[in-house]
């Protein structure tokens, strides 16, 4: 496991003997955006090209496109990478990711999001180092990034984590946070979150298992679920230049921007 790392936290000798597994869920039945995985990017489904980033991490070792529709796994089967039907009647992606996680033989488990075709994958395997290094008793890592010219902080779209002196998640909001008193330090500047988790697998069915809490109910925010039962979460820090595809019109706004 990775918590075999040296004391040093060096992760280069640990890679060999961990078994990472990205699972990315990917549905159909999308409220905004019916069918997205399947839209058109550059001429290929949104779903290949989140494939294709996680393939560019230098810690993953196998890809599994977790879908409860036949027509994304013919086509990711079609491409060369591997995908598995679920039931239909996850919650959430988390809950299918634990689906197919359960019969692994895996010791991390990555949940790349399955409408982020352009994940950096830099970002990826900042999040595996991060749980490497943790320690068995953090489960699970995350991804936090300064916010890029033009995105707002305010928008409570933009989800923000405030992250304590040991690298772990403190809190989750919509609101921005920290907020910044007059004549206060402004030094600490305001992270946005980025929807990657990387889990260790016997953590999985525990999470899933957990009933959902009162501050996750009050932001809507999934995560913190984990905070709030007590669990630790390690947050790397990167640079998230791009966000996920939630509607037609964002879609849109990406191939416009791979044809600048």
């Amino acid at each position: 496991m990775a918590e075999r790392a040296n004391s040093s936290g060096d992760v280069s000798h640990a890679r060999g003997n961990v078994k990472v597994v990205a699972v990315i869920p990917a549905r159909w039945a999308s409220v905004r955006f019916p069918g997205k995985p399947l839209a058109l990017l550059a001429g290929r489904p949104v779903i290949l090209h989140v494939c294709e980033q996680a393939k560019k991490s230098k810690y993953i070792q196998q890809i599994i496109v977790a879908t409860d529709d036949q027509r994304i796994c013919d086509i990711v089967n079609a491409a060369g990478f591997q995908a598995r039907l679920t039931r239909a009647d996850h919650v959430n992606g988390t809950s299918r990711i634990a689906e197919v996680a359960a019969t692994l033989k895996a010791d991390i488990i990555v949940n790349v999001q399955g409408d982020e075709p352009r994940i950096e994958p830099e970002l990826i395997d900042l999040a595996i180092e991060s749980l490497m290094k943790a320690g068995p008793s953090v489960p699970v890592s995350t991804v936090a990034s300064p916010f890029m010219p033009g995105e707002d902080a305010n928008d409570p779209n933009l989800v923000k984590v405030a992250v304590g002196t040991n690298g772990r998640a403190l809190y989750f909001s919509r609101a921005r946070i920290p907020f910044h008193r007059v004549g206060a330090n402004t030094a600490t500047q305001a992270l946005k979150h980025v929807g990657l988790y990387v889990y260790r697998r016997e953590f999985l069915p525990i999470f899933v298992a957990l009933a959902p809490t009162p501050l996750e109910l009050t932001e809507q925010l999934e995560q913190l679920r984990i905070l709030e039962n007590g669990h630790a979460m390690a947050v790397a820090i990167g640079n998230a230049r791009f966000h996920g595809v939630d509607t037609p019109q964002q879609l849109e706004k990406l191939e416009a921007g791979l044809n600048q």
